[in-house]
């Protein structure tokens, strides 16, 4: 899988003259003790760097995402339980006279410049503006093409690479915005699948639609349960009491994910293709815990079986924490938490060292009720339930720990359910 990734800063204004890592560090806290503030100084950061006024700027939100249960089965036709998160990519937009379109990021390097009239193809040295493009190409194939430039400013309080997704984010923000701005009208879901098929078409990555979608339909402190094969969802609210959603960054930079996350979708055709006639599913998710004990010796290679029990169970270990957050039985939440990492480190095999030393020390702590890792693997986030009076505990105590074993430092931060895709202004 593709993130959002990259480094270095440049700018002025709220940074200082020279657009300092110091300064893009004193900006980037702002985010997390006033949006309102954040917003304002964004606001004046485009009119630095583009000139004119305030008055015709739109202001966009899209959140990050964490999956609490249900991964590597989006792309099995499996159920999947994410949330929207309160960290945001803010994406600041206004139009042109003319056809130019710029964009610009407030922390990461590069200013790119295109015209509404291109045709847009995927190229590596444009970076993050790919992901862009691929959202104008997918628009211009919907018959929706803007009929004027524009200019786009954007800051991100989301860990990039961080498995919290922000590379959707940045697919669904913009597209919104762009949307929102020129009155295409797409709804919330249009906009997750044009996300998708930007991936698909445009980047060259197949990718399940759980990110975009959760990213675009999001809601306020509820979570989302989703049949990844048909869309069909409803949203569950994200009632944890005394307990609070503990997102880890191993800070390890990912070298394997989109190799092995392209291996692991080759593994599963595989299985598939022999269970599928014989016990005529199309998705490995279709199957009941039953009815794949029944057939999963016809699979040959242990390796694939593996990956295609993990899929089974992982499905419904999604129903059964929808049901137990229901209940308000956590403890079986947190228990399902940590069967789902034992499943994705002994079966699907997507976990290592790092995950599974935040997963192993996490358990450990007084407070918290089960772990696991989040997102593509290799790296990027884990997730623990942790008691909200624990919090500073779990903390140092969990970080410690990994620091010993991996000479890493870890990023740790406590998250609530936002809101989907949102206009600000």
């Amino acid at each position: 899988m593709r993130f959002y990734t990259s480094g270095g800063s440049s700018g002025s204004s709220a940074f200082g003259a020279s657009g300092s890592a110091a300064g893009a560090a004193r900006f980037f806290e702002t985010a997390e003790r006033d949006a309102s503030k954040l917003v304002s100084e964004l606001l004046d950061e485009f009119v630095e760097r583009y000139g004119g006024s305030r008055d015709s700027i739109g202001v966009f939100a899209a959140p990050a995402r964490i999956n609490i249960i249900g991964e590597h089965i989006d792309y099995n036709g499996g159920k999947v339980f994410p949330a929207a998160i309160d960290k945001y990519l803010y994406l600041l937009i206004r139009k042109r006279a003319d056809t130019k379109i710029a964009y610009d990021d407030v922390r990461f390097p590069g200013k790119f410049e295109f015209d509404v009239n291109d045709s847009f193809s995927y190229k590596q040295e444009n970076d993050y503006a790919n992901y862009l493009n691929g959202i104008l190409s997918m628009m211009a194939k919907a018959g929706h093409r803007p009929s004027r430039g524009f200019e786009v400013l954007m800051f991100s309080t989301i860990p990039a690479g961080g498995g919290v997704s922000s590379s959707a984010a940045l697919e669904c923000g913009f597209a919104w915005a762009v949307s929102e701005s020129f009155g295409f009208g797409f709804d919330r879901v249009e906009i997750a699948k044009m996300g998708q098929r930007s991936e698909h078409e445009f980047m060259n990555v197949q990718c399940g639609i759980m990110d975009q979608f959760i990213i675009a339909v999001g809601k306020k402190e509820q979570a989302i349960v989703l049949d990844c094969d048909t869309l069909e969802y409803r949203y569950v609210p994200l009632a944890l009491g005394d307990y609070r959603i503990v997102v880890m960054n191993t800070n390890k930079k990912r070298r394997l994910a989109e190799s092995k996350y392209n291996e692991r979708r080759s593994e599963c055709e595989k299985a598939l293709s022999v269970l599928g006639p014989l016990a005529g599913v199309k998705t490995l998710c279709e199957l009941s815990p039953e009815t794949f004990a029944k057939h999963e010796k016809s699979i040959a290679d242990e390796t694939v079986r593996r990956r295609a029990r993990h899929c089974v169970l992982e499905n419904e270990r999604v129903n059964r924490s929808v049901a137990a957050l229901e209940g308000g039985d956590l403890r079986l939440l947190g228990k399902l938490l940590c069967e789902s990492h034992i499943s994705l480190r002994d079966d699907y095999e997507v976990t290592g060292a790092e995950l599974d030393a935040l997963y192993e020390e996490s358990i450990k702590v007084d407070g918290c009720l089960g772990a696991r890792m989040t997102g593509a693997g290799f790296g990027g986030c884990a997730i623990a339930i942790v008691k909200a009076d624990a919090f500073d505990r779990f903390v140092a105590q969990v970080g410690a720990e990994y620091t010993k074993r991996t000479g890493l430092v870890a990023g740790f931060f406590a998250c609530s359910a936002g809101d989907g895709v949102i206009r600000i202004r």
